[in-house]
């Protein structure tokens, strides 16, 4: 993830100006579809500038892009690699992970990190144009139960326990 660490600190000043939109639309989704309690305790691995991180609960972010993490207003949030969460086992009550999926350098470790650390609530997305999508696609149905599968406008949306 460090050469993709690389790009995001580099784009991160515009980076709101070219995703947000998209990203409120995956969000809108996911909120649509995921019971929320102020008292969750959520945790957004690739939070980047915290766009996806609107919910209504206590929210920390963990991203390898320094630059993004800084444009971040999450009280919480931790420079690091979805591969080597430094979170306690089953210490989030839900773990999403909204178009990062793809850009993890190990996919297979960063889906196990998210299981460990969740206590079995996950939102994951990815790009469906991901030349990988079939070998996520299989990851994710191999570490996780599959309750709905969203088609969205550019992501696989995965609600899973």
């Amino acid at each position: 993830m460090a050469d993709h660490a690389h790009y995001y600190d580099g784009i991160a000043e515009g980076y709101e100006e070219l995703h947000r939109d998209e990203q409120e639309k995956k969000l809108v989704v996911i909120k649509q579809h995921l019971n929320v309690k102020k008292t969750d305790l959520l945790l957004d691995v690739g939070c980047g500038t915290g766009v996806t991180s609107r919910f209504d609960c206590h929210v920390v972010g963990v991203d390898p892009a320094i630059k993004l993490l800084e444009r971040c207003p999450l009280p919480l949030k931790v420079q690091g690699e979805a591969e080597h969460l430094p979170f306690k086992d089953k210490a989030f009550d839900i773990v999403v992970s909204v178009t990062a999926i793809q850009n993890f350098h190990d996919i297979e470790q960063g889906l196990k990190e998210i299981r460990r650390v969740g206590k079995g609530r996950y939102i994951l997305t990815f790009l469906k144009k991901s030349e990988k999508r079939d070998m996520i696609i299989a990851l994710i149905r191999e570490h996780f139960m599959v309750e709905q599968e969203i088609d969205e406008e550019k992501d696989l949306i995965f609600f899973c326990r």
